[in-house]
């Protein structure tokens, strides 16, 4: 069986993966093993899984495999070097087992090796080591590698480049290989290679770029007998040029091979002993492929030696990657089932021996009673003869013999026939004060008493005390071995086997009672240590599902078959808005903080279709639960509208923030919502299986519903005024997590714990929301270009809530922005530089003020002491005395002043004109949406709208004959599970969500082990299928866990047994513990 690769997978893995990987960054790095690494690629809507095996392997792989729980040293600096980087080369060094793959245009490099122990090493542009898998030493043939050198390429096989294939390189090729078969027989060694094959391997050593299965394959090909010997054909002209014309045909094999962007890969397999060849295709075919065939080697190419063998299957696949995957990750399935089955083989056994123990302890007790009734018997059957045997023997020990002397004559006594000893055992335990008697049973004892009665002519000889030795011998065989004590009467020997015999009855009832408690306390003991051992193993691998697109919002089915979706954040609040919301849709929201946005989606067919009071329920439930009030477990009702009657248009003044949106018209409120959801499993089911399930949807709506419905939808449009319009808030959380900020014209109730019915949205403003929300900020106080207003002061700004960034550029300003006409004077005030005079150098007195006494004749002399001085001569003087140092100063300062007010105007004109670009923005997108709702036009993507709705392949339980493909977890109010098979009830509670989706997981497990929980053969509805346990068994905890939009619950299942999705097994009922939200939203 093939382990690693050859030059040529090698080629073929590089050239796949410069295809596939190359522009990919890198997502993570883990390790399997020791020597496995699983790196992950990604960018958006790609995701690749490569995985790399030092010294044999690396693929991209479409199985989802178990990381170890904490990085290693390596992966750590790999992580470090290379996260976020992106793939920018990948290629084979020369013709070696080496690929090297180049991160950010060679900034870092990292070489796989193939060949000896393997390795891993990562270098930086200067091939420098930085870390690396496995420390080399120095040795023969070998450099050393570890951190700090420099990883060598030059003698790396064919760095420079492939030489040609000419018939010198061949016949020097097979000079080298005759020089090296004649080294070796003179040195004695014993050839190692099967006779044949050395002129085969004798080129793929000294030929390098060609390995030794694609020469065959040539050779094959060809018809050149390839087992020649190396001297043989280079002896002949005419067989070098064949050999030569077969290299050429190899060299045509690897051009094919890296000539397109993925290669054809052959996997060669054998069929197990004991089952049929495989199907050549279809379904049928590929499932006997999976159980029935043993892979054995796999080449980027149909090796000819192989075609024509009849005990190989090939095996076709697209790309060289998928073979490869296949073929290790079958290997890596088979070897893990089998664990499993052994630890599961071994856990049995041990059960099985605790009850055969149990079994044979009973049945020893049973078998006890059984031969103390049947010695009883045979006493009070032979009381007489047992009478006189213990005469016997007492009448000697009180005459004072000795116990031997006494065995001994019991013994010649024997031989004699006598009647007394014969039914004496020997040998005699007189220290017991016991003999053993042979006694016949009741039932012999009658049988031999008819013959003696019929034959009178028997003599003594022939009774059963008497006769030959044999005779003596075959009856004692015959006759049951009994223990009498010799103090006691045959009678009381009698009463000691009843008294035994009772015993163990008493005992054997006893046994049985505990015996059922110890195998219990034993199978639960083994099934505690086979879970052990199972968490210990690594899971059976599953291909890794691709996630629909859905399934990165809140989602969850309703029980009338809408798809509801929610954001976790503002930006996917935003998302949905822009890109979801369409025609026919629903908008839910509820007047609580942290509440997301949800929409119900309404079949692209039938936009005009009503949606049922039941799905809109479920989801205002969403909206309340995945809000505070989860937390505070006070629930409210939440309101629907319909998708015209939401806008990112603010009135004129205002400003909405990034998932933030204006409700115009009525609001339609739900009765208040119960804080109860629950975690379901959804089961992808096959196109051919969607037949037998009921449409989803509930097309088929009363009249009066549909009317009611109609009537409602009208009532939603009824426009506001534009002066009311301006009194919207902007509802914005304080908490950075908060899912959305809606804005409303004005609906608010009094007492927001107090369930309501509709309100006109001009009625009532909150106080509560009032002072929970910051203003907004006018468009008003933002200047207008072109506008200029001098002398007026600048209107206080209201703080506002569009971006971060944003704020923090405004932290720095004064409280109300300037606007250009308030930065004009200042910066040209500061920009003045004053002018010396003549006149005095006095500050200017106020108009109509005296001056002091002494100060106008001091002025005076001041003036006629420099009226010769022009401008010149004073700056110069100020300049010799450091006069001017302070004026520098202060203009330098006045300059710097200057710069930073110019620079908060250009931040500010920068802020002004991105406002006016988005205000501009939503305008035009509002325009379209509203032309795109008036006329019905869709937007989306063919892939995207092909695949909006995908909800006819998920099914919540499967019927007989259904083949299920994928499980998904979902987590919806409760009422919605009410199709799904597997369920669980969650309430608001104290424990944190991540142990509660491992608790209702493991009890999904445990109950599939119970007996008569599964339905083997997947007909009735109400158990267990092997398919549904094997699917939730593979389920990743971590991924169910980020499903669950709350914190912290409290589960309420009764056993999570059954499968079912009645009350019995999963719901309604307390018990189970409780389980909780982790992060608070």
């Amino acid at each position: 069986m093939k382990q690693r690769f050859s030059s040529l997978d090698v080629k073929a893995i590089a050239h796949e993966l410069s295809k596939s990987i190359v522009t990919l960054r890198v997502a993570n790095v883990y390790d399997l093993s020791s020597k496995i690494l699983l790196f992950k690629f990604a960018k958006p809507e790609i995701k690749k899984h490569l995985l790399i095996e030092s010294g044999f392997r690396c693929h991209l792989t479409d199985f989802e495999r178990t990381t170890a729980p904490a990085p290693s040293a390596f992966v750590q600096k790999l992580r470090k070097a290379l996260k976020t980087r992106r793939v920018t080369a990948v290629s084979q060094i020369g013709t070696d087992r080496i690929i090297e793959f180049q991160f950010s245009d060679g900034f870092y490099r990292l070489y796989l090796e193939f060949f000896a122990g393997g390795n891993v090493i990562l270098t930086d542009n200067e091939l420098k080591i930085l870390t690396l898998l496995r420390h080399v030493p120095e040795g023969e043939g070998q450099e050393p590698q570890r951190p700090g050198l420099t990883y060598s390429l030059e003698n790396r096989l064919n760095y420079g480049g492939v030489p040609d294939l000419t018939k010198d390189r061949v016949r020097d090729a097979l000079q080298t290989a005759i020089q090296k078969a004649a080294a070796s027989a003179a040195k004695g060694k014993k050839p190692t290679k099967k006779p044949g094959d050395e002129l085969r391997r004798g080129l793929a050593t000294t030929i390098t770029e060609l390995p030794p299965i694609l020469v065959d394959h040539a050779m094959k090909a060809t018809g050149f007998d390839s087992t020649l010997q190396p001297a043989t054909v280079l002896e002949n002209e005419g067989l070098l040029d064949d050999l030569l014309h077969s290299l050429g045909e190899a060299r045509k094999v690897v051009q094919e091979v890296t000539g397109s962007d993925a290669c054809k890969g052959f996997i060669l397999a054998k069929t197990r002993p004991g089952h049929s060849s495989a199907s050549p295709g279809g379904t049928d075919g590929d499932q006997q492929r999976k159980d029935d065939l043993l892979y054995e080697d796999f080449h980027p190419f149909l090796p000819r030696q192989f075609e024509e063998d009849p005990s190989y299957t090939v095996l076709t696949f697209d790309n060289f990657n998928k073979t490869v995957d296949t073929f290790f990750s079958s290997l890596e399935r088979q070897k893990q089932e089998s664990r499993l089955t052994e630890k599961e083989i071994a856990a049995k056994r041990k059960l099985d021996a605790t009850e055969t123990e149990h079994a044979k302890r009973i049945e020893g007790l049973q078998a006890a009673q059984l031969i103390n009734i049947r010695k009883a018997n045979a006493i009070e059957a032979n009381v007489e003869r047992v009478q006189e045997a213990i005469d016997a023997i007492n009448g000697l020990i009180q005459q004072g013999m000795d116990w031997e002397d006494i065995g001994k004559l019991v013994e010649r006594e024997r031989r004699k026939n006598n009647p007394v000893a014969s039914i004496i055992g020997l040998p005699l335990k007189l220290h017991e004060n016991t003999i053993t008697v042979l006694l016949g049973e009741a039932e012999e004892e009658e049988e031999d008493d008819d013959d003696a009665s019929d034959t009178d002519s028997i003599s003594s000889k022939d009774s059963g005390y008497g006769g030959t030795e044999a005779s003596i011998r075959k009856a004692g065989e015959n006759r049951l071995p009994v223990e009498i004590d010799l103090g006691l009467s045959p009678y009381a020997n009698a009463g000691e086997y009843y008294s035994e015999k009772k015993n163990a009855a008493v005992k054997e009832q006893k046994t049985i009672q505990q015996s059922e408690t110890a195998l219990k306390n034993a199978e639960q003991k083994i099934a505690a240590e086979l879970k052990k051992g199972l968490k210990q193993e690594k899971p059976v691998l599953q291909p890794i599902r691709k996630q629909f697109w859905f399934e990165k919002f809140i989602w969850f089915i309703s029980s009338d078959g809408y798809l509801v979706l929610g954001g976790k954040d503002a930006q996917q609040n935003e998302m949905l808005y822009r890109r979801y919301l369409k025609k026919g849709d629903v908008y839910v929201h509820a007047d609580l903080h942290g509440a997301p946005s949800v929409i119900i989606k309404n079949s692209p067919s039938t936009p005009d279709a009503p949606i049922p009071p039941s799905t809109l329920s479920q989801a205002g439930s969403l909206a309340v639960c995945a809000s505070s009030a989860w937390d505070s477990k006070a629930g409210m009702g939440a309101w629907w509208v319909n998708a015209d009657q939401v806008s990112k248009s603010a009135p004129t003044g205002e400003f909405l923030g990034t998932g933030s949106f204006m409700i115009r018209g009525k609001k339609n409120f739900l009765p208040p919502a119960q804080l109860i959801i629950g975690l379901g499993l959804m089961f992808r089911i096959s196109e051919e299986s969607q037949a037998k399930h009921v449409k989803h949807r509930l097309y088929d709506i009363p009249e009066s519903l549909l009317s009611k419905q109609t009537s409602m939808g009208a009532a939603s449009k009824v426009s506001v005024d534009a002066g009311e319009g301006t009194s919207a808030e902007h509802d914005d959380s304080d908490s950075e997590d908060s899912a959305i900020d809606v804005e409303e014209n004005a609906e608010f109730r009094e007492n927001p714990l107090q369930p309501t019915g509709q309100r006109d949205d001009d009625d009532y403003e909150s106080p509560e929301r009032m002072e929970e929300s910051p203003p907004i900020q006018g468009v008003n106080s933002l200047p207008i270009s072109g506008e200029h207003s001098s002398g007026a002061a600048a209107k206080p700004a209201q703080a506002q809530t569009s971006e971060v960034g944003e704020e923090e550029e405004e932290d720095e300003e004064s409280p109300g922005p300037a606007t250009e006409t308030d930065l004009g004077p200042l910066t040209s005030e500061t920009s003045q530089v004053p002018k010396p005079s003549g006149k005095s150098a006095s500050q200017p007195q106020k108009k109509g003020q005296q001056p002091k006494r002494g100060q106008r004749s001091k002025a005076k002399k001041i003036a006629a002491k420099y009226k010769d001085q022009d401008e010149e001569d004073r700056a110069a003087i100020e300049a010799l005395i450091g006069a001017t140092a302070g004026k520098q100063k202060a203009e330098a300062e006045a300059k710097a002043k200057a710069e930073r007010e110019a620079q908060k105007a250009a931040n500010l004109e920068r802020r002004r004109a991105q406002h006016q670009r988005q205000q501009r923005e939503t305008a035009e997108h509002e325009e379209v949406r509203k032309m795109m709702l008036e006329e019905g036009v869709e937007t989306l993507e063919a892939e995207e709208a092909a695949s909006l709705t995908p909800l006819d392949s998920l099914v919540g339980t499967p019927l007989p004959g259904d083949e299920i493909l994928e499980v998904i977890a979902m987590c919806a109010p409760y009422g919605a599970l009410s199709r799904c098979k597997y369920k669980a009830k969650m309430q608001p509670g104290a424990q944190k969500k991540g142990k509660a989706v491992k608790e209702i997981l493991e009890a999904w497990k445990t109950a599939s082990t119970k007996k008569g929980v599964v339905d083997e053969r997947s007909e009735d509805k109400e158990k267990m299928w092997p398919r549904e346990v094997e699917l939730f068994k593979a389920l990743k905890p971590e991924e169910v866990i980020n499903v669950v939009p709350v914190g912290k619950v409290r589960v309420m299942m009764s056993g999570a047994g059954g499968g079912a999705g009645d009350s019995k097994g999963k719901g309604g009922n307390k018990g189970g513990g409780s389980a909780n939200r982790g992060k608070k939203r």
